[in-house]
Parts: C-alpha cells; structure tokens; sequence
C-alpha cells in the first residue's frame, strides 16, 4: 500500500484557492480528499429538517463530482472524528495529514484529540489559514496585544494588507498584497490519489431531510457589490451579496471575494475586516461564546418571559419591522442584517431578554451562522461585548421602519395580515420598554464590584 497525504475539507468546501490543500497537493506523496459528517455536531441540532446540512451535503456531492474529473473520490464518513480516525488509520498508510484552521472551541478540542492519536503513528497534522484574512496574532497593537475596538484594528488591518511578499510559486507584485494572493490548487491536480468512486452516505441515512430553502448564489453581480454601500439598508431590495453561507462553509475564497471587493467597495470589504475582527476576538477570549465580553455586564436581571420570547420567534410582537424580519428568518434561513439588528435590541431592550436566548435562536436558524460573528453581532446589540453600542442606546424599531422601509414593501411582503385586525397590537409600550431597559442595566453594572 503506498503512502498519502490525507486533506480533511472542513470550512472549505471548494478545491479552487485552497490553502492547506495547494500544500498537501505540493507535497511528497498523492493527496486523498476526505470529509467527515460530524455526529458530534449534527446528533446536537435541534430539527432534522436543517437547510446547512442540506447545503453542506449538496457541496460534498459537488466536490466528489469534481475529484472524478482528475481520476480521484472524496471519501466521506460519518461519526465520531476520532473515532473515524481510527479507521482511517487502517485504511490508508497514511503519511502526512493537511487541513485548513478552525477556530471554534469545539473545533480546538477535536483537533486536539485527532492530534494525539496522529502522534501514537507518528503523523504530522499541518494546519493552514484559510477561512480568514488575519487570524490570531497578525493584527495587533504596538504593545503586542489584541485589539478590542473594531476602528483602530480596521486600520490596522487595511494597513497591513499591503504587505508585498512572496507567497506559494508567486511574488506579489507593485499592486497586489500578500494575504489576498490565490493559490493556484488545481495546477498540480495530478496529485490527487487516483482511485475508483467512493460511495456517499446519503442525507436520509444520517437522518436528515430536504428542506424548501433555497441557499443564496456564490454567483454576485460586480455591480451589487460596486452599490453595496448605496443598497445594503435597504431590506426591500437585493441590496447584499447573501454570502454568508458561502463563507460559512467556505465553498467561496474568502481571498477572492477581498480582491474584487478592494477594487470596488470598501463599505463590502470593511464588512470582511468586521468578519476577521470577530473572529480573533473568539480566539483572543473566547470566554464570550457563553458569558459578556465585558463581566460588569453579567449581572443584569433579565425578564426571560417566555411568552414574549416565543412571540419574538413567531414574529408576532406588534412590531412591523421585528415581525416581517423574523418570519423571513424562519422561512428563509436569512435576515437582512439591518433588520436583524432592530430584532435583536427589541429581544434585549424591549423585552429584557437575555442576549443568549436570542444568540442561540438565531445559530439553531441562520443558514449563514457563524459562531464568532452571531456571538460579536449579538453582544454588540445588548452592549456587552467589544466596542458595544451604549446599554442606554435602544433602537426605536418604529423609527428605524420609518428610515428603512418607509414605503413597506419589505413588512408588507412578509406580513400580509398587516393593517387587519389579525395583525396582533404591541406586546410592550416603546417608551416604557426602554425606560425599564436602562434601569435594569444601571442596576446590574452597580450591583458589579469595582
């Protein structure tokens, strides 16, 4: 049996531009392509019915259809991934195993364990950024500490963008930067594995169904992103490039889609730079995936009525704005992010419900959910996190209606029953509401020591 290289395709889901993947196809040995379906995460989703799994699985397909074309498969499994190790182990002689970063904790925690068995058969686990620009470490303060305010790190950020240096076969040339130069994978495709077809378990095996939501294109018109700045408040109109999934699962580059934005719009790019900034902020600290960012804050009392959080999720509030965003939320798997913010401080503010109930609503139904952007976005509502909106600061969801959506196109699409006595009345008054949000918050952050 000869030796390979393994690649494990995670957050990656594409050959083109792939970083860990140009450096296993680079390496001494042919490359064997394999992806895991997680049960550790899948046996954890609250429906069956889930549209990311269907997406995820309809992109395995994709890319086992494109390995045939260079005379190779994607072996796919299913399980515990270390357990799968195991019988990988038996399976192939392998030499060397290449992937691409994850960032999550649970992604730490999983490497560790594949690390520690890969260790016993003395196998190397080399690991590639590809799901950000920057990650840990490379954007940081003069003093050599992570920032927490997303102005100076953008700066920072765009600054060091233009880093020329070489990178793979290339040197950056006069105009191009280092951090966005492409990989160019499928130049030595000639080293994938050569084998026959390998069977895919099906969706219905692992006990998931199709769903109707139809994921977004990784096709966006130039034009879209060139306007980006000019459309992107507008929830009526196709004003955003719906992305997110694409860079979720990353079966886009999130490289290609800087450089093209760096040419047109830097409002599009800066939304990559907040994308990146999140993303550290996890890394750096990642107590936030479950308690605030900033500890004085954790001693708000929170109402957590479930009649009005149950209300909040069906998008029956009374609100126009907080309604139709939640019921394209789930209808569709998307919101758009204007909306989702007007949703997210009445959740908070309104209602004074914790921040995390509507975090963990929002990862269970996002097609484009993203654990450091959902967790950074959310406690940036609730003024929790880094470089928070202010607690007294309390979104007017009528006013913010009146600003983004005045003609009603975007509520009356998803409220129907708007302007008829079926549309409910306000589950809470708009002044008392944030009168009562303050107090609470004054309350926690002197109740907090210091």
């Amino acid at each position: 049996m000869a030796q390979v290289s393994i690649f494990w395709h995670r957050r990656d889901l594409r050959l083109e531009d792939n970083a860990g993947l140009y450096y296993a196809l680079r390496s001494a040995y042919r490359v064997q392509p394999i992806f895991i379906f997680d049960t550790e995460i899948l046996d954890k989703l609250p429906s069956k019915y889930d549209a990311r799994v269907e997406f995820i699985y309809d992109h395995v397909l994709r890319l086992h259809e494109e390995l045939k074309a260079y005379g190779s498969s994607l072996r796919v499994y299913y399980g515990n991934p270390n357990k799968v190790w195991a019988s990988i182990l038996t399976e192939y002689d392998v030499a060397e195993v290449y992937t691409n970063r994850d960032y999550e904790p649970y992604a730490h925690a999983r490497d560790a364990a594949v690390v520690e068995r890969l260790r016993e058969h003395n196998i190397p686990f080399k690991t590639y950024k590809d799901h950000v620009i920057f990650e840990k470490g490379e954007v940081l303060k003069k003093d050599g500490t992570p920032y927490t305010v997303y102005t100076p790190y953008k700066n920072r950020w765009h600054q060091k963008l233009t880093t020329k240096a070489p990178v793979g076969d290339k040197t950056a040339d006069e105009t191009d930067s280092f951090y966005l130069q492409s990989y160019p994978t499928l130049a030595y495709a000639d080293r994938f594995h050569i084998t026959e077809p390998y069977a895919v378990i099906g969706l219905e095996e692992m006990g998931f169904e199709r769903t109707a939501i139809e994921p977004p294109s990784k096709q966006v018109a130039e034009d879209l992103i060139a306007r980006y700045d000019q459309t992107r408040d507008t929830p009526s109109v196709m004003g955003t490039s719906r992305l997110g999934v694409h860079f979720r699962f990353g079966t886009i580059s999130i490289r290609e889609r800087a450089r093209v934005a760096r040419g047109l719009n830097e409002t599009f790019l800066n939304e990559l730079v907040w994308r990146d900034f999140y993303a550290q902020i996890m890394a750096e600290f990642p107590h936030v995936v479950e308690h605030p960012f900033r500890e004085k804050y954790s001693l708000i009392e929170w109402r957590n009525d479930e009649a009005d959080f149950k209300a909040w999720c069906e998008g029956r509030t009374g609100y126009p704005l907080v309604d139709a965003g939640m019921r394209e939320l789930n209808a569709t798997g998307f919101m758009h992010n204007r909306v989702r913010m007007t949703a997210a401080s009445f959740l908070i503010k309104h209602l004074l419900i914790d921040w995390r109930w509507g975090e963990q609503y929002f990862a269970d139904k996002l097609l484009d959910f993203d654990l450091a952007s959902n967790n950074g976005s959310w406690q940036w509502v609730a003024g929790t996190g880094t470089d928070a909106s202010p607690y007294f600061r309390v979104f007017n969801p009528e006013s913010q209606q009146r600003k983004f959506d005045k003609d009603m196109r975007y509520i009356r699409h998803w409220i129907p029953e708007y302007g008829t006595d079926r549309y409910p009345e306000p589950i809470v008054e708009h002044k008392m509401a944030r009168q009562r949000a303050i107090e609470a918050y004054k309350e926690g952050l002197g109740k907090y020591p210091g």
